[in-house]
């Protein structure tokens, strides 16, 4: 019986597998030699075949299926390139998407919260982002790897939590910064209005993973891009620090 995923190329899993490994589309495409419009042109027609609305998704049924492991797809040869070192900064462009047009208009209302969202939840400054305070209990499941592959999985996996509406299990993983700016209540009651009038989400892409170095150790900024049922597109910005052995998300930005 064909599955889904017997129906995936080989180059399309060769780049889901650099999926894994915590690449993005443009640094994909330097370690295959390739186009950054390819290499979306490949996360894409996977997404499609999966039926799924995140490349990280679709790479993760790959793996399950396939039984390996991201340290064994390390080792595979991808050609002259050499592989990109997991805490490199990495930015990519946007992928194509595959939603029909004529679905970019934005409501007024969703970005006037959207203006409220950032200024509720993202720090003045990087100096701010990362005051010394009290380790957070860390959350079971949570990575013990302070790589910016593991701070984009932490990322993704708070949003998908605020797509699920589980308000407080998504504030339970933001750090000691943003609960001492923001209570569970006001968390709940913005991401209320926000969030569900956007509804399903219909594709989201990472398109930034940067280092900043702020003291006393820096935080990363990650960035999707993403588009939802009822037309809006739009750039989520979450900066990440590290502690308690755990990526923790310090600010949220929608925009």
């Amino acid at each position: 019986m064909t599955t889904a995923l017997d129906t995936l190329t080989d180059k399309e899993r060769q780049t889901l597998r650099l999926i894994l490994r915590g690449h993005d589309a443009k640094s994909s495409a330097r370690e295959l030699g390739l186009s950054v419009h390819t290499v979306n042109e490949r996360l894409r027609d996977a997404r499609r075949k999966l039926g799924v609305t995140s490349s990280r998704e679709a790479a993760r049924r790959l793996l399950a299926a396939e039984d390996e492991t991201p340290e064994l797809l390390g080792d595979k040869s991808l050609g002259d390139a050499s592989a990109t070192p997991p805490d490199a900064p990495v930015t990519a462009s946007a992928t194509r998407r595959w939603v029909r047009p004529g679905l970019a208009l934005t409501l007024i209302g969703v970005l006037a919260m959207s203006l409220i969202l950032a200024a509720l939840f993202m720090p003045a400054s990087p100096l701010s982002l990362l005051a010394p305070a009290s380790a957070p209990v860390v959350p079971a499941g949570a990575t013990a790897e302070p790589s910016a592959s593991a701070a984009a999985r932490a990322a993704e996996d708070f949003l998908m939590l605020v797509d699920e509406s589980r308000w407080a299990e998504s504030y339970a993983v933001t750090g000691a910064q943003f609960r001492r700016l923001n209570t569970l209540a006001v968390w709940s009651e913005v991401s209320e209005r926000v969030r569900p009038p956007l509804g399903k989400l219909l594709i989201r892409d990472l398109i930034a993973n940067e280092y900043v170095p702020a003291p006393p150790e820096g935080y990363r900024l990650v960035k999707f891009r993403s588009r939802y049922a009822n037309g809006t597109a739009q750039t989520e910005s979450l900066s990440l620090a590290w502690e308690a052995g755990a990526w923790k998300v310090e600010g949220v930005v929608f925009d």
